[in-house]
């Protein structure tokens, strides 16, 4: 290449690192022999010279959801932007994705995995891994979290329904553990609490953050034949559509017979009738903030931490006043 383009060997390889030493002319002969010669850059020996493979690792056990989809979109585009390369990886098999994230060539990863125990964690704070997670709230020199503060979320949608003159509120969880689900549970709690209102128990059940088991949980409620509470606080939207879809296959009218209040305000809900009254979450922001939080780590601009987003609740025709 140095004797297609005219120049020495160390001329090429300042060229062709972006070192600025190197006039725009000889550059661009350099860049022009590169092509003719079909030239292909050594990536690998590039990251072992920097100690840097330039790529970021996206851990989570599913993009088919809404939520997922979205913001594995958002930071895809950030990443790009930065001039890193993402590898997106997929299981729901925790030693499977313990032994991806550690034996990978990666210089950090964004993680949305519930799945890893604390111990998990700290095996990869052991081997210096640079994450931020999405979905839990961790904080330590080498990794960070952006959460949504889902316990703020809980308890003002919660609120709300009780100011419309709600008392017999319900509530579909996710499995426990999952972190927006437990928080937006005890804001639930709070909220009932503050306001004087008994916690039922049977009225809280296990919606799994899923359209079709939602439906069958309220269709195995609905059958049983208990007392009905008059709203329904939905852990995801898509929890809340599943609750809807049941409810009219009995033969309830929403939001006439019974409210139902989602999370996330996802994209499908614009087809989605009647209109969900949800809790927008930033999805945006939180892919671009825990983008550039996983870059400062890896570049060594910043120690971990903790951003807790705030949304806001969008009032739509699934609810309506008792008063």
């Amino acid at each position: 290449m140095a004797a297609q383009a005219g120049v020495s060997i160390s001329t090429v390889s300042k060229a062709l690192n972006d070192i600025d030493v190197v006039t725009p002319t000889t550059k661009q002969r350099v860049l022009e022999a590169a092509k003719k010669l079909n030239y292909v850059p050594n990536m690998m020996g590039k990251q072992l010279k920097s100690g840097q493979t330039k790529i970021i690792g996206f851990y989570t056990r599913s993009i088919e959801a809404p939520y997922f989809s979205s913001i594995a979109d958002v930071i895809a585009r950030e990443v790009g932007s930065k001039g890193y390369s993402l590898n997106i990886f997929i299981s729901t098999d925790k030693p499977l994705v313990m032994n991806n994230i550690l034996g990978s060539m990666v210089d950090g990863i964004i993680g949305f995995e519930e799945l890893l125990t604390e111990e998990d964690l700290k095996i990869l704070q052991d081997n210096n891994i640079f994450a931020v997670f999405i979905d839990r709230n961790i904080k330590s020199k080498t990794m960070g979290s952006v959460v949504f503060n889902s316990f703020q979320a809980g308890f003002q949608v919660s609120e709300y329904l009780i100011k419309q003159g709600h008392k017999r509120i319900g509530f579909l969880k996710s499995f426990a553990g999952v972190y927006d689900s437990d928080e937006r549970l005890r804001g639930y709690n709070a909220a009932l609490n503050k306001a004087g209102i008994p916690i039922n128990p049977q009225f809280v059940l296990d919606g799994n953050f899923s359209e079709t088991d939602t439906i069958a949980v309220i269709s195995s409620y609905l059958n049983s034949k208990q007392e009905l509470p008059s709203a329904f606080v939905a852990g995801n939207d898509l929890s809340a559509i599943g609750a809807i879809k049941a409810f009219k296959r009995f033969g309830y009218r929403v939001p006439e017979d019974i409210s139902v209040t989602g999370f996330d305000n996802i994209s499908v809900l614009e087809y989605f009738t009647p209109g969900l009254t949800t809790y927008e979450s930033p999805i945006e922001l939180q892919g671009k903030t825990a983008v550039a939080h996983l870059i400062d780590l890896i570049e060594g601009r910043t120690q971990g931490r903790v951003f807790e987003l705030d949304g806001k609740i969008v009032i739509r025709n699934s609810t309506r006043s008792l008063k």
